[in-house]
């Protein structure tokens, strides 16, 4: 995992691959992406490659990874390079990290790369701090999964100069990558984001390792809630709507309850009988949403009920709900009761509860 392109992820992934070689371990390379550096090729030489799997799309030929050809080949560990690529349409798969399951699911081990900014739970505040809006993002569920995360860093400063030498980019590239994320004030942020997202994968393993410990029966704990240090493990619900923030809360609500180790409600209310009596639009929305969270691993509830906030928080305190996520938006198509919104009104009856208002924010931004 590193910060930006050319902090040397791919040629760290090249360099333990080439001491796996020696050591007699059956290698492929999957897929690796150079940009043309030419110390990036030379470290991957005398690694066995499996050739892309060539695609058309709208009559142009794209290049993907041919996770069959992998399949039949079935190394003992393939490179996987840029774990967060889209893959073109026309492919079994949407992303290359699904590809990459489907060879952790047949037994072969891979080693990948990816930027911190790729990480869904990340995604504002990579918005915030650059403008860009990235598109390509991997749920943090698939990071967590890894066997190991190993942070590949390099000084920003050092990074400017490899990017000024055309060590990273072609000049062409180099000067459009300037204007995005390649500022030392946005690269400065984004190796933060990096040293602190590596932090919380060691501290997260060692709860790990404390709670398997605690829980043998030689030892005093009672598991994870002992190496976490409380009894009672924290619960998190997401109040997600139509609206186009609910993503925004979902992730702020999913990287809390990350770090917290809690378990996570996305919860909807309907005043319908149905949800496919709603607007077409607005059903479409609310389902575009509720399928993200799942995605990100969060389970979800679509509830019924007149009043909102006392459904809310009816739900909250049969699940032992600790904190409820809220979105403050700037429209008012929001209930109100006797003078009261809802937020109000939740604030009001979940007493026993935290209640967190996350405010929405806007900024113009580049897509990438």
């Amino acid at each position: 995992m590193g910060y930006a392109a050319g902090v040397g992820k791919t040629y760290a992934m090249l360099d333990e691959a080439q001491k796996l070689r020696e050591e007699g371990i059956d290698l492929v390379i999957g897929y690796l992406e150079a940009h043309g550096r030419k110390d990036t090729i030379d470290k991957a030489e005398g690694l066995d490659t499996v050739p892309r799997r060539k695609l058309q799309y709208r009559g142009v030929a794209f290049e993907e990874m041919d996770t069959e050809a992998i399949l039949r080949r079935h190394p003992q560990v393939c490179l996987v390079d840029e774990l967060a690529h889209t893959n073109v349409p026309g492919s079994e798969r949407a992303k290359r990290w699904e590809d990459a399951h489907v060879l952790l699911h047949a037994g072969i081990n891979v080693l990948t790369t990816m930027n911190v900014q790729h990480l869904e739970s990340l995604n504002d505040q990579v918005w915030q701090v650059t403008g860009v809006r990235v598109r390509e993002t991997i749920p943090d569920w698939v990071v967590k999964q890894a066997d190991e995360v190993v942070m590949v860093d390099l000084p920003p400063e050092a990074l400017l100069n490899r990017l000024k030498r055309g060590a990273v980019y072609a000049p062409d590239k180099a000067e459009q990558a300037v204007q995005n994320f390649f500022k030392e004030s946005t690269l400065v942020v984004l190796r933060e984001l990096a040293l602190r997202q590596t932090a919380h994968e060691v501290e997260v393993r060692q709860a790990v390792e404390d709670a398997g410990e605690a829980s043998c029966p030689d030892r005093a704990g009672t598991g994870a809630a002992s190496a976490l240090g409380t009894s009672h493990p924290d619960r998190i619900l997401i109040y997600v709507t139509a609206d186009p923030w609910s993503a925004m809360l979902i992730r702020r609500g999913k990287r809390v309850a990350d770090y917290l180790q809690a378990d996570c409600f996305a919860v909807a209310v309907q005043r319908d009988a149905e949800l496919q009596e709603l607007p077409p639009v607005e059903r479409e929305a609310l389902d575009k949403h509720l399928n993200f969270a799942r995605n990100l691993h969060i389970e979800t509830r679509v509830l019924h009920g007149d009043d909102v906030a006392e459904v809310l928080v009816g739900f909250a305190r049969l699940h032992q709900v600790t904190q409820i996520f809220l979105a403050r938006t700037q429209k008012r198509a929001v209930p109100r009761f006797f003078g009261r919104g809802l937020i109000q009104e939740v604030v009001r009856l979940a007493r026993d509860m935290q209640v967190t208002v996350v405010a929405e924010r806007s900024r113009g931004s580049v897509q990438r």
